[in-house]
């Protein structure tokens, strides 16, 4: 995952900007969490619900215990006082997370009280059977539920970025450009040739090598906005990368 390693934009910028992100917003609001907070809060739930879902899965719940399990712990989650102590704490999102399911399934002792816990009502709207189809698809090698859970944050954190800079370059109607050019961004041996993408598309050689750069140099952009949507601090955002790209070279 080289297109994440060089990536640095100005601290200044990410001073001036930081507050604004998810998660920081959603600390801000402490225990009185606003209307601000909570959708922030929310909007981080809907992308990494999937992480929380195979960790219990891998807890040895079946699809149907790990569905109401996790709609359980979002009633628990988001209705409840539990950001109190993420405010104090001025933790990572990814790591409250983690603490948080874990606590919840400690506490919980059978399905029942699970689907009580939930009641009835669905918290988050969630994919629970595009998730199993996701689960059972991938490979089954790893048994460490918390290595499972790092696996699936870090995925989700990079497909998001990749999703993200596709809706770019979809708008611009860039889009087999994009499809061409996405190996590129990690260096893949069986990428196409600058050359021949330039044959291809009508573009100059200068123009296909550019264009790549940006698309390198935009990815590490979203990627830094990503994950500074998960941190506290702005200072934390660098410690983070280092930690997704750890996650994704085991």
């Amino acid at each position: 995952m080289a297109a994440g390693d060089e990536s640095s934009a100005p601290t200044d910028t990410w001073g001036r900007n930081f507050q604004t992100t998810h998660w920081s917003v959603v600390l801000r609001g402490g225990d009185r969490l606003s209307d601000e907070g909570r959708q922030a809060l929310e909007k981080l739930c809907r992308t990494y619900w999937f992480p929380l879902y195979t960790f219990i899965r891998k807890r040895g719940h079946t699809p149907e215990q790990a569905q109401d399990l996790t709609q359980g712990f979002f009633a628990v989650f988001l209705e409840k006082n539990q950001i109190a102590k993420a405010a104090r704490e001025r933790g990572r999102f990814r790591s409250f997370l983690m603490t948080s399911v874990e606590n919840f399934l400690r506490n919980e002792h059978d399905r029942a009280q699970a689907q009580k816990r939930g009641g009835g009502r669905e918290l988050l709207s969630l994919d629970a059977q595009g998730a199993e189809e996701r689960y059972v698809s991938e490979p089954g090698t790893e048994t460490d539920p918390t290595k499972t859970f790092e696996q699936r944050w870090a995925a989700t954190l990079l497909d998001t970025v990749l999703t993200r800079l596709q809706e770019e370059f979809v708008a611009t109607s860039r889009k087999d450009l994009f499809q061409a050019l996405q190996a590129h961004l990690w260096g893949d041996s069986e990428s196409v040739p600058y050359p021949q993408l330039a044959e291809q598309f009508g573009l100059s050689l200068a123009n296909v090598k550019t264009t790549a750069h940006r698309l390198r140099q935009r990815y590490r952009e979203l990627l830094r906005e990503e994950i500074a949507h998960t941190v506290a601090l702005p200072n934390q955002i660098d410690d983070e990368i280092r930690h997704l790209m750890k996650v994704v070279s085991e």
